[in-house]
């Protein structure tokens, strides 16, 4: 059977699963109200004299509202945006600053569950003037190259097929089908700090940002304007305790007619097939999910094409970033808890520079 034929049936089969998925679900979009601590801790070094810190805020998206946003903060502080307009908290403090010193911020968070559909039949091809207003969506970042062997692949995988849904389906599907997300097999599989598209397609596996940045690098080398979103999630089980929640990236793609429409290739990845759960990595499967499932799950696969469930929260969009006040060094990868400067140069997260945490509790569903 031909590599598209497969692909064709597997693609009817998960659609069939779908469909008896989204029968269960609530007849509308449901949504969860949680009380947020986000938390950062910094420890200079002895010598510093000057220090930049850039804090992420829960960002303006139509699937979240914040309320009642507080800060507190041992020297003043701005909102600032980046130059994909994340919304950043901007500190800076001069004449040998204390050593040690956090900055909290508390807040109320309503998200919405996100139900785009996904349909074919309601987008078409970009004309040439979206295309020209979505340049910065279609160009190459710096772990997310266009290059020959991503055009051959993504060629191979979508041949002639100008529907952007359609196309991006059929990326989708092949990334559950050749990549395996790292928490399968934690001793054997990994991912990268940088979220890399070479070492994704290279290795065949990765974390969530390395899946993500491969299906993004295949999106626009065939013409499709898409994103890298970096959050986190709220685990039920970590509900009122002290435990981080960590970061998770998903993938927003545009298709005309549609707008922005989500994807999470690592989830979908997480649901796609059977496969051995054991001592070694239940732990992280279950904490790599929304709400600790795990295993074959068709319809969530399905699902997680176009859809996302109200568990997480968005902090910010895009690579490459500038910030602002410009940092001294070149842009940023990604910027999805924070970047300390002291004395100019970059401060290491970690006990010896910097610790983000981000704790919940009293989530409500409604």
């Amino acid at each position: 059977m031909c590599y598209k034929r497969i692909l064709v049936v597997r693609t009817l089969l998960l659609v069939a699963a779908l469909g008896s998925f989204l029968h269960d679900l609530p007849a509308q979009p449901v949504s969860a109200t949680f009380e947020v601590r986000h938390e950062l801790k910094v420890t200079l070094p002895k010598q510093g004299r000057q220090v930049r810190v850039w804090f992420v805020l829960p960002q303006d998206d139509p699937a979240q509202q914040v309320r009642n946003l507080k800060v507190t903060a041992p020297y003043p502080y701005r909102v600032e945006k980046d130059s994909e307009g994340n919304k950043l908290l901007y500190l800076e403090a001069s004449s040998a600053p204390a050593k040690d010193f956090t900055v909290v911020m508390t807040f109320a968070l309503t998200r919405q569950e996100v139900r785009s559909g996904a349909d074919p039949s309601q987008t078409r091809p970009l004309t040439d003037q979206e295309r020209a207003s979505m340049q910065r969506y279609l160009q190459p970042n710096e772990y997310i190259p266009i290059n020959e062997p991503i055009r051959e692949l993504a060629n191979r995988i979508v041949g002639g097929e100008t529907n952007p849904v359609k196309a991006a389906r059929t990326m989708y599907d092949w990334l559950l089908a050749n990549v395996d997300y790292y928490a399968k097999d934690p001793k054997r599989l990994t991912g990268t700090d940088e979220g890399s598209a070479t070492f994704c397609l290279t290795s065949k596996t990765g974390n969530c940002g390395d899946m993500g940045s491969l299906w993004i690098a295949i999106a626009r080398a065939k013409g499709i304007p898409a994103r890298m979103v970096y959050g986190s999630f709220f685990k039920p089980e970590f509900d009122g305790k002290d435990v981080d929640q960590d970061a998770h990236s998903w993938v927003e793609f545009y298709a005309p007619g549609s707008g922005w429409i989500p994807m999470d290739v690592a989830l979908g990845d997480l649901y796609s097939a059977d496969y051995t759960v054991n001592a070694e990595n239940l732990v992280p499967i279950r904490r790599a999910t929304a709400d600790g499932t795990y295993g074959s799950q068709p319809g969530k696969v399905n699902y997680y094409f176009g859809n996302l469930e109200q568990r997480r929260v968005t902090w910010s969009r895009g690579r490459d970033l500038v910030l602002s006040p410009r940092q001294n060094g070149p842009p940023l990868n990604a910027l999805f808890e924070a970047y300390i400067e002291v004395d100019g140069k970059p401060l290491p997260e970690g006990a010896a520079g910097w610790l983000r945490k981000v704790t919940y509790r009293g989530q409500r569903g409604e």
